[in-house]
This record gives C-alpha cells, sequence and structure tokens, in this order.
C-alpha cells in the first residue's frame, strides 16, 4: 500500500489522515507545529507520523493538499518540488476569499469564472499530477459518510488520466460515487461547489448534507 503525505494539519487533513488510517495506510501529516498533533498521533498508533512539510512531501508516495485555499502555493513551495513530481496530489483547495464578508451566505472567491485554484497549482507544478477532490463537502462527511439515501457523489478533475484512477480507488473505499468531469479547467466548475454546499449552514444551520449525481 501507498504511503501518504498530507500536507496541511486542520481539520481536513486530519479527517483525511484519518481515513487513511482506518484504511490500512501509513500516513505522515506535515506541519509547522507538531506539538498541536501529539494527540492525534497517539490515537493514530504505529500508522500515524508527523513531520514538516517537505518530510511529509518525501515520505508520501501519494500526497494530499489540506491547507486553506490561500497557502496552497506557499505551502507546496515549502513542500519542494522534486518531492512532488510524478506523484498524485489530491487537491482539497477552495479559492474562498477570506478577507471579504459572505454576501447573503455566498462565501466570495478569489478566482475568476474563468481560473481555478487548480489550475494555479498545476501550472506552479507541473511536474505533479493534480486531482481536485474532497473539496465540495464539509470534512465530517468526507470519508465513508452514511447517507440514507445511497452514496453521495464526489466530482474530480485533473490532467492525469492515471491519477484520477487513482484517486478514484481511494473514493470507492471512502465510499464515495465518483464522477470525473475531465481537465484541469473543469475545476472552474468544481470550486464554487463549496459556497453551494455551504449554503444550507450559513442560511439555516444545516451542514449534514452532500452533492448526489444521478443518472438515467
Amino acid at each position: 500500500m501507498k504511503k501518504i503525505g498530507v500536507i496541511g494539519s486542520g481539520q481536513v487533513g486530519q479527517a483525511l489522515a484519518n481515513g487513511f488510517i482506518k484504511h490500512g495506510y501509513s500516513v505522515m501529516i506535515g506541519s509547522r507545529d507538531e506539538e498541536k498533533l501529539a494527540e492525534w498521533k497517539q490515537k493514530g498508533g504505529a500508522q500515524a507520523h508527523l513531520g514538516s512539510v517537505e518530510e511529509a512531501a518525501q515520505f508520501g508516495d501519494l500526497l494530499v493538499l489540506a491547507v486553506k485555499g490561500e497557502a496552497a502555493l506557499e505551502a507546496l513551495a515549502l513542500a519542494g518540488s522534486a518531492n512532488l513530481a510524478n506523484k498524485t496530489v489530491i487537491d482539497t483547495t477552495n479559492p474562498i476569499d477570506h478577507t471579504k464578508p459572505p454576501v447573503n451566505g455566498v462565501f466570495p472567491l478569489f478566482t475568476g469564472p474563468n481560473a481555478s485554484l487548480l489550475e494555479r497549482i498545476q501550472h506552479a507544478e507541473p511536474q505533479a499530477h493534480v486531482v481536485k477532490a474532497f473539496s465540495c463537502v464539509g470534512n465530517a462527511y468526507m470519508v465513508n459518510p452514511n447517507f440514507p439515501q445511497g452514496k453521495p457523489t464526489m466530482f474530480i478533475c485533473g490532467n492525469s488520466a492515471a491519477a484520477k484512477a487513482e484517486v478514484t480507488s481511494i473514493l470507492d473505499k471512502f465510499g464515495w460515487n465518483t464522477e470525473d468531469m475531465g481537465m484541469a479547467e473543469s475545476a472552474r466548475a468544481i470550486e464554487p461547489l463549496v459556497s453551494l454546499w455551504c449554503l444550507p449552514g450559513m442560511l439555516r444551520k444545516q451542514w449534514t448534507h452532500a452533492f448526489a449525481l444521478f443518472k438515467m
């Protein structure tokens, strides 16, 4: 089984790290503050490891980028291009503009309608195989969500068919139906779904949902 390097130690990073450990993977979370993750490491046991961002990128055969959108490029710079080359990088980030307040519950984005954060990431790290995933659902439902209606849908995109197949295999284990929406430009459509997912929570404090795509 491949080793997983998680870049980012917040709720999303820890939720996905726990999911990988649950499914038998060894995981290293890369953080600037390892002390705050001591409890996570203890609970994770022998499969849980801590290190710097660079060490996590070196450790992982597959990487997860789980930081705030505005910190994505800086985090990858800390990881080091040589440690990202030829690896699948699951990009969970969203381009939410935290300098501006929501407008009637809608989060503003710092990308335009004809751009995406994934495209910026792929341009900055052309040797990495970046796949957008886990960007349109809350961290509580990222791993084996249990909805009475059945499996929800995870929308993914990226330029590498092999990397998307690898991510789809992980999503199968994590209890999702996967919809491959195409190349990197498709992130322009996927990333704004974070605002749609957040709207019920912002307007009615409802956060227990996920998207599903039904097909004939």
